[in-house]
């Protein structure tokens, strides 16, 4: 409860603006795609200005579909992805604090019915808590697509707030999501730092244990999307986490059946994507190591045979076990350290790069 408190007042009454943020965790992500940018301008001044987040988690192709936002603050991802959504999908927002909320309510009908020309608003905002997303009138099996942006890891139970999207989402369902995660576990100084907690910062989880956690609620095989290190700006603050690195990571986790039954060495799979997505008519990226261009098949895996074919994205893509031996594999998907390593060493030459210039 007390962090709980001390995070809705950092968002509710400390941070008047994003620009008061003290680490780049809110605006360390790539520039979002085209078609996310575009939709981003036309929505309202005073839900963008309270935006804080550290990442842009909002899938294409995805019309008609039912979304979930946890911690949707303001509101401008749910406002995004009601655009995207259409009028024949819906968008539920799910946020702790009073102030958030009532920004996201106040604008919300109005972009629908004169922005996007909707006959009324498709989303709707509730007050709730992420780890208790029953009580908050959340059902089961109740959504196609979660997505959080930087809230996952201001929860003081990581391990519920998995547990209860799991619950929450339809079968073949996909929380798909940017946070920051850190290399290493962090210490109880960082941990009770209350700057920190409202940074994302103090609440954040190595990497290996929060892939371990989403295995156990029940998630198929954790990929990464996208990943790019966080930069922490008041030196005493540097000086508190000491050596820890930090990183905003957009993950996808999908729930599909992932019984031991097909054997992948036996039984490889092929995997051709049609191109049928708005905004990715060449190619699709699944996650980092995984991309597919468009009428090409590719040898893949077991699980992502599963998230292709169980999934939201099955209208996508055809999957296949006849003649899959004959296609090209995909990439081997990098564990998140060999990622982390990776990541670590351009911006490293980036940065080499930057000071030569100069």
């Amino acid at each position: 409860d007390k962090t709980r408190e001390s995070v809705s007042t950092y968002y509710g009454q400390v941070l008047t603006k994003s620009t008061d943020l003290k680490t780049s965790a809110a605006c360390c992500s790539g520039a979002p795609h085209p078609v996310i940018a575009k939709l981003f301008a036309t929505i309202p001044r005073e839900v963008t200005d309270k935006f804080y987040g550290c990442g842009a988690p909002l899938p294409l192709g995805v019309h008609g579909l039912r979304f979930l936002d946890l911690g949707s603050g303001s509101g401008r991802d749910c406002f995004a992805a009601a655009a995207l959504v259409g009028e024949e999908g819906s968008v539920t927002g799910v946020d702790m604090t009073a102030e958030q909320l009532s920004i996201a309510r106040e604008h919300a009908e109005e972009y629908c019915r004169q922005t996007l020309g909707f006959k009324q608003s498709n989303m709707t905002f509730i007050h709730g808590y992420i780890e208790q997303l029953a009580l908050a009138g959340i059902t089961a099996d109740s959504f196609d697509v979660c997505m959080s942006n930087c809230v996952v890891n201001l929860s003081p139970d990581k391990p519920a707030v998995l547990r209860e999207v799991y619950r929450a989402l339809a079968a073949g369902g996909e929380f798909y999501f940017s946070d920051v995660y850190c290399d290493s576990r962090l210490s109880d100084d960082v941990r009770e730092n209350e700057v920190l907690w409202g940074e994302c910062i103090a609440g954040s989880l190595k990497i290996e244990d929060f892939e371990a956690y989403a295995v156990e609620a029940g998630f198929c095989s954790p990929r990464i999307l996208a990943m790019s290190p966080i930069e922490i700006y008041e030196a005493s603050l540097r000086q508190l986490v000491g050596d820890a690195k930090f990183f905003s990571i957009t993950y996808r986790l999908f729930k599909v059946d992932v019984s031991p039954e097909q054997d992948t060495a036996v039984n490889p799979f092929a995997a051709c994507y049609k191109g049928s997505i708005q905004g990715m008519e060449d190619a699709y990226t699944l996650d980092l190591d995984t991309v597919f261009v468009t009428d090409e098949p590719l040898r893949v895996d077991r699980d992502t045979a599963l998230i292709l074919q169980g999934g939201w994205l099955k209208k996508h893509f055809d999957v296949s076990l006849r003649g899959a031996q004959h296609f090209p594999a995909s990439g081997k998907r990098r564990e998140a350290k060999q990622v982390v390593m990776d990541v670590c060493a351009a911006a490293t030459a980036g940065a080499t790069a930057t000071a030569a210039a100069c």
